[in-house]
This record gives structure tokens, C-alpha cells and sequence, in this order.
């Protein structure tokens, strides 16, 4: 009897960026490799969701304990579902890979610029650093859409509108559709997190950095740990 456990996995590309790569295709840039991670986290996503539809994860058995296939549950769907999971995973791994490296690429292209200008002035200098250390691994994944008064968040100094670039060690990066911000909290239940946020001082869109320290907590007589409504950007 064949393992119906094991999906078949077709050869060839396993997603589109795979296919763009290759020979005689232009390298994608950093901001599409970006957006086809959030893609892949897309859609794993929702894989997860139809095999958790059917009671099941990636180790569930489909057999009963007689060795025959279970009667109760759409294996042939599960397999496939399964199989893209896996390929989807090995696309994630590869895509991250490929943006750490443009990232190594991008900071290495700017130092190499600013070590070649030192001899312009010093304010030129300050502006090129401000440029280096504002860009890619500050960019905001997230929003503070509502704080309650009283709130940890309201206490950390976090406001309404506030732009999140980093939550502790959650960035635009990893984020994972703001799951892993979630998990941040539950973690450090309790303890401090540095919240690093961009907010808008007034109507003429000028901003500022701001770093708050943010108590996730329980007994502050509201619901959640935090306080506050965060959604995605």
C-alpha cells in the first residue's frame, strides 16, 4: 500500500519567483523579493486554515489504527494542501536568504558611498547617516489604531496613529501578519518591551522617532495585555 501520508511534490518551480530568476531574467529587486514573502506568508496562511478545517495539521494520520485510510476526512485534499505547505516553506526559506543578502548588499552600497564622501562637509555627512540608519529594517509594519486611557500602552506613551517599526524584536521583517507581535507579548508578559514608533507631530506631515518601554500586563482592569488596537500596514 502506498504512504498516503507522503505527498507527491511535481518537479520544476515551485512558485513565480523562482521562474524570473533564471537565466537571462533580471534579478528581482529587494522590495519585490519583500512583497513575494508576504505573499508566501499569504497563503501559507490560509493552507493552514484548510487543514485545520478538516481537524488536522501536518502530522495528523490519515490511516486508522488497521492501516486503512480514514473514511472521515478528504485525503487527496489534505495531500495536496500538505505538499504545497511544504513547497511554500522551501520558497520561504530560499526568499529570505536572498533578502538577507540584499540587505548585506544594501548597507554594504551605502557605507561604500559614505566612506568615498568623507571628505564633504560635516552636515552633508550627518544627512547621509540619518539616510543610512532610516531606511529598510525601520520601515513600519503597523499601526496603532485605537489606545484605551489607563491602558499600558497609554501609560507607555504609545498614541492613536502611531507608526510601529520594531516590537521588541518584531520588525517588517519577520513579522508574519503580526502573529509574531502577538507572541512578543505573551512572552514578555510582565516585562519591558522597546516599542520603536513613528509618529506625526501635526497637520504638515512633519514626524519624529519615538521609543517608548511597553508593560504587557493583565491587571490593569481592561481586556487584553496591551490596551490597544494594532492592524497592519
Amino acid at each position: 500500500m502506498d504512504d498516503i501520508h507522503a505527498p507527491t511534490v511535481p518537479s520544476g518551480p515551485t512558485s513565480s519567483w523562482s521562474a524570473t530568476n533564471g537565466s537571462g531574467k533580471t534579478p528581482k529587486t529587494l522590495f519585490e523579493l519583500m512583497e513575494e514573502k508576504d505573499n508566501v506568508e499569504a497563503e501559507l496562511y490560509a493552507l493552514g486554515d484548510v487543514l485545520e478545517s478538516h481537524g488536522v495539521n501536518m502530522n495528523t494520520s490519515l490511516i486508522t489504527f488497521d492501516g486503512y485510510p480514514r473514511d472521515d476526512i478528504d485525503i487527496a485534499q489534505i495531500r495536496t494542501t500538505r505538499a504545497r505547505i511544504i513547497r511554500l516553506k522551501n520558497d520561504h526559506k530560499t526568499l529570505m536568504s536572498k533578502i538577507e543578502s540584499g540587505l548585506h548588499d544594501h548597507y554594504a552600497s551605502l557605507n561604500s558611498q559614505q566612506e568615498s564622501q568623507q571628505t564633504a562637509s560635516t552636515s552633508r555627512l550627518g544627512n547621509q547617516r540619518t539616510t543610512a540608519t532610516s531606511t529598510l529594517p525601520d520601515t513600519p509594519f503597523a499601526k496603532i489604531n485605537s489606545v484605551t486611557p489607563n491602558s499600558p500602552a497609554d501609560r507607555a506613551g504609545l498614541k492613536q496613529g502611531d507608526a510601529i517599526r520594531n516590537f521588541g524584536s518584531v520588525n517588517w521583517m519577520n513579522h508574519e501578519r503580526l502573529s509574531k507581535v502577538a507572541e512578543e507579548v505573551q512572552r514578555d508578559e510582565g516585562r519591558v518591551v522597546l516599542v520603536k514608533v513613528w509618529r506625526t507631530m501635526d497637520g504638515l506631515g512633519n514626524s519624529e522617532d519615538v521609543e517608548v518601554r511597553l508593560v504587557p500586563r493583565r491587571d490593569w482592569g481592561g481586556r487584553g495585555l496591551l490596551g490597544c488596537h494594532i492592524i497592519p500596514v
